[in-house]
């Protein structure tokens, strides 16, 4: 019997990637460009109104909400650059599945860290997490590719993949760039390896040493 889970859905290229960026661009204007608090704890992710406000749709908006220009940038470049390959590969119906699904495990995961560690008013916002979960999906598919650091450096993908984590590792360990939710990143790569094994039946490590052979 078919696995479910694994089931595919017709092909079909509609650019899925961009909408998404722009949809985080009209979302960022529209509720004040990152500068209005109001809007930030209503679409952000704060675990008290979660819980006690029962703010539950936060859960899936908070991905959508940047709180600056700089923040939607970063995040919509890579959203952009990693996320169109992607969809090309793998169709837009599969692309939507996966970005918003590994936005809603790490809104998730983040959530919980928050309540077991005592950080109840924190707000989460950002696509982050869902931008993470692209760029080890797009090391995936194309274990053998690089990408170009500021355009001149060619750092192979799953060694990219390995140096963000170590980076947000690090930073998490060590206190460094506070104000930066690492344990999102680090939960969006986590996320996309738990939708390779579910979906795809492939676990990253091994497509990688294989790519190396």
């Amino acid at each position: 019997m078919a696995n479910p889970l694994r089931k595919k859905f017709s092909y079909s290229f509609n650019n899925a990637a961009l909408i998404i960026a722009a949809l985080n661009v009209v979302a960022f204007v529209l509720t004040g460009s990152g500068r209005n608090l109001n809007a930030q704890y209503l679409f952000g992710l704060q675990p008290i109104l979660f819980v006690r406000g029962h703010y539950f749709w936060q859960i899936f908006t908070y991905m959508f909400m940047h709180g600056s220009w700089s923040h939607l940038l970063s995040n919509m470049l890579g959203l952009i650059f990693f996320g169109i390959y992607v969809e090309k590969q793998t169709g837009s119906k599969e692309f939507v599945l996966f970005y918003l699904l590994c936005g809603i495990l790490c809104g998730a995961a983040s959530l919980a860290i928050y309540l077991l560690t005592g950080y109840w008013q924190i707000v989460l916002v950002g696509a982050s997490g869902a931008v993470y979960a692209v760029l080890l999906l797009f090391a995936v598919i194309f274990p053998r590719s690089s990408v170009f650091i500021l355009g001149l450096v060619p750092v192979p993908a799953p060694l990219l993949i390995a140096i963000y984590a170590g980076i947000a590792i690090f930073d998490q360990v060590f206190g460094m760039n506070q104000g930066v939710a690492h344990l999102t990143h680090l939960s969006g790569f986590a996320a996309a390896w738990l939708f390779c094994l579910v979906r795809y039946g492939v676990n990253p490590i091994s497509v990688w040493k294989n790519a190396l052979t």
